[in-house]
């Protein structure tokens, strides 16, 4: 969406703080033998004591509050008796919506010790999303954010998952434009003062592939490789980028 009012602007700060809140809420929970099936419950619990509530099951029928994927789950991992074990990655995938409004936010937390190539995964998917934000100016376009993304991601010696990115929000889960992890020639969207996106570096220490498993809903590497996500809801301004929920 593009901002218009400054009640817009600040409806999405609201749904974006309670995004905030929730992740937190879960990833604080993260520890050996926590189902993901708990861990999404305490995201919509905390979700409904602020007044949001979980888009994905309204907009598209997702079966669960929150995407939860693990290890080589690369996204919409669905909500189980899966209990985590020592050395997992659990991607927490989270978009709430209030007043007619969306966020977007996910984080890879690591449970208990992990092996040094998935820290360091993590932190590269994180750092990939910094320095992404380094051209989300106005001006820019979106295919720029996708350079940014698969320079850092390939300086650390990890590939971005191609299929999958960012994208607009705010009405719903997902607007236009695409906001690809790679440079993508094709996706010239030029930056504007009000655009309201999610980045989301989604990366892997394989070769980028994703299959579709048969729930019709989880994504993992064709490799099973280890694989990170991390992502934020942002407002381009005139000036550095207005992160809804940090």
């Amino acid at each position: 969406m593009s901002i218009k009012t400054d009640e817009e602007l600040a409806k999405l700060k609201v749904v974006g703080k309670i995004v905030r809140k929730a992740l937190d809420a879960m990833a604080e929970a993260v520890r050996i033998g926590i189902t993901t099936a708990e861990l999404d419950q305490i995201g919509a619990d905390t979700l409904a004591e602020y007044g949001a509530e979980a888009a994905p099951p309204r907009v598209y029928g997702f079966p669960g509050s929150v995407c939860i994927s693990v290890n080589d789950e690369a996204i919409h991992g669905i909500p189980g008796s899966r209990a985590l074990r020592e050395g997992d990655l659990v991607k927490l995938d989270l978009v709430a919506m209030k007043d007619g409004l969306f966020a977007d936010a996910a984080v890879t937390v690591r449970v208990g010790n992990v092996s040094t190539t998935a820290d360091a995964l993590v932190r590269c998917a994180e750092a990939a999303f910094w320095k992404a934000m380094t051209v989300a100016r106005i001006g820019f376009r979106t295919c720029h954010i996708g350079r940014e993304v698969e320079r850092e991601t390939r300086r650390n010696g990890f590939q971005v998952m191609p299929g999958f990115g960012g994208h607009g929000v705010g009405r719903t889960i997902h607007e236009a434009p695409s906001v690809p992890n790679y440079y993508d020639r094709t996706c010239r969207t030029k930056l504007f003062d009000g655009l309201v996106i999610a980045v989301e570096p989604i990366i892997t220490t394989g070769n980028g592939q994703g299959v579709l498993l048969s729930d019709r809903w989880t994504v993992r590497t064709a490799d099973r490789s280890l694989s990170a996500h991390y992502e934020h809801t942002i407002v381009i301004t005139k000036g550095a980028p207005l992160l809804l929920t940090a």
